[in-house]
């Protein structure tokens, strides 16, 4: 009697556990979706390291030589994994997430809202081509320190021309030329291209994400840009303001999409602030 009494205990504990279990998909199945077969989604996430993992799966709408073979998967797979970032300071991350969260409804987004009802597109479009090309000194500077000539060689040009026939860079006749198309360069990424790690991640309020590595390399950028030196100390705040509502005017939405799209805000906003930073580093 006994023996029957474990037996039918053992089965009802297999009849909550095996259902919970085989619900949950494992790396390397494959799963369905709508749009491209492929759907990245966060399985591992913790105060101390957060890991990106792309799960797929095999979906019938596709013709069968979409999914020849595992080598594409595993790439992917691979790319993914290797994006990650200390987080130690977990709280307090999520707590200023969550400040800038709301700094950006309450404050940024109605002060960009009114500054584009009131400001014509194309004088915003003039000062953003304007504080654009004030900032030049950044990353010329750090292209030179990166030992990448051809940039600050086209930074330098772009700086010129954008000076002189864009009047003062209110103008961007630079953009018609494709070899004075560049991407940018910061301190962050010129110390991560001498083999500085990111160390941890770090959300700052105001300021927004970053790490370690990057909290140096904005200290260093402070002392190149000329608006940095704009005196009194309370005109160079005011230019520094002005450029961040002008810029945040033509990307409204965009936040908001972000959020929307993300099951784990904090987390997607972690995950794609490393693979942003480490992606620069190659480029």
């Amino acid at each position: 009697m006994i023996l029957l009494v474990r037996l039918a205990a053992i089965w009802f504990f297999l009849m909550l556990i095996v259902p919970v279990y085989a619900s949950e998909p494992l790396p390397g199945n494959r799963q369905n979706d709508t749009q491209i077969g492929l759907r990245m989604s966060v399985v591992a996430s913790s105060g101390n390291c957060s890991e990106t993992v792309l799960i797929t799966q095999r979906n019938d709408s596709y013709p069968d030589d979409f999914y020849e073979d595992d080598l594409y998967e595993d790439e992917l797979y691979e790319d993914e994994r290797q994006y990650q970032i200390a987080d130690p300071i977990y709280p307090f991350n999520k707590a200023m997430f969550h400040v800038n969260d709301k700094l950006y409804f309450w404050i940024l987004k109605p002060a960009a809202q009114g500054w584009r009802a009131v400001v014509p597109e194309m004088a915003r479009t003039g000062i953003k081509n304007f504080f654009y090309n004030l900032t030049t000194p950044v990353r010329l500077i750090n292209a030179v320190f990166q030992a990448k000539l051809n940039k600050a060689e086209a930074e330098f040009a772009r700086f010129l021309v954008n000076t002189s026939i864009g009047i003062l860079g209110f103008g961007n006749p630079a953009q018609n030329y494709d070899e004075l198309k560049v991407d940018p360069e910061d301190c962050g990424q010129t110390l991560g291209v001498y083999g500085v790690g990111h160390g941890f991640y770090i959300v700052w309020p105001v300021f927004g994400p970053s790490s370690f590595r990057d909290t140096f390399g904005v200290v260093g950028d402070y002392f190149m840009d000329p608006v940095s030196y704009v005196n009194p100390w309370e005109a160079s705040i005011a230019a520094s303001v002005t450029d961040k509502v002008n810029a945040t005017s033509f990307r409204i939405g965009d936040y908001e999409s972000f959020k929307e799209a993300a099951l784990l805000p904090y987390e997607a906003m972690r995950n794609a602030y490393v693979q942003n930073r480490d992606r620069k580093l190659v480029q």
